[in-house]
């Protein structure tokens, strides 16, 4: 085999080795179709709907989501503020009965102030933190998706507005999401010590009027 002949096989397998590489390294940053759907759960399926059933395109935003957002850790609460977050989900709730758009609306929100005093992005960067929210509680993102869909629905007409069936439905689904933030451990446990006070360990229920937790 002459010289010539050598070289451009080693080019060749220098090429090929470099392009697998890149290949392999692109899988591992965005973590794999199959681990994307493990780590994302619901959120692939709804990924996968908003691209029209483009798998490669929804896995593409799911991997560009952990990129950005999956080194994040989220800051703890105080107890004072805990209890104070505590306290105004609880009155939304409690207005729920006679004002379900204004507590909708503040559920919206609380989960936004909520999210930005553990370290996600601002509260005014609604897209973003919806986006980092999904990379580390993908199990509950939804419900925040669906409060802040029920919070801005304006319609002119009561036929194409949020019923209050749908609000309470999207309080409910929003408050494991609230469980999960205000929680002191990224699963949604609590680290508080037994028999004190932690708003995860409540539970809650449907009336025929309202949203009530017990």
């Amino acid at each position: 085999m002459s010289t010539v002949m050598i070289i451009v096989l080693i080019v060749v397998v220098v090429v090929l080795a470099a392009a697998a590489f890149a290949m392999l390294n692109r899988r591992r940053l965005n973590g794999g179709g199959g681990s994307l759907k493990r780590r994302f759960g619901p959120e692939y399926d709804h990924a996968v709907a908003r691209h029209d059933g483009d798998t490669k395109a929804a896995e593409r935003d799911l991997g560009e989501r952990v990129k950005r957002h999956g080194s994040l850790r989220p800051r703890p609460l105080d107890p004072a503020a805990r209890e104070q977050y505590s306290d105004r989900w609880n009155l939304a709730q409690e207005r729920f009965v006679d004002s379900p758009r204004e507590a909708v609306a503040e559920a919206d929100r609380l989960i936004a102030e909520l999210a930005g005093a553990r370290g996600f992005p601002d509260a005014g960067h609604y897209e973003d933190q919806l986006d980092a929210l999904s990379v580390h509680h993908s199990t509950h993102v939804h419900g925040f998706r669906r409060v802040h869909r029920a919070a801005l629905d304006t319609t002119g007409s009561e036929e194409g507005r949020a019923g209050t069936e749908e609000m309470r439905a999207a309080m409910i689904e929003a408050r494991a999401l609230f469980d999960a933030l205000i929680a002191d451990e990224p699963d949604g446990r609590s680290a508080a010590r037994p028999g004190k006070h932690t708003t995860g360990k409540r539970s809650h229920g449907i009336t025929g009027r309202g949203v009530q937790h017990g």
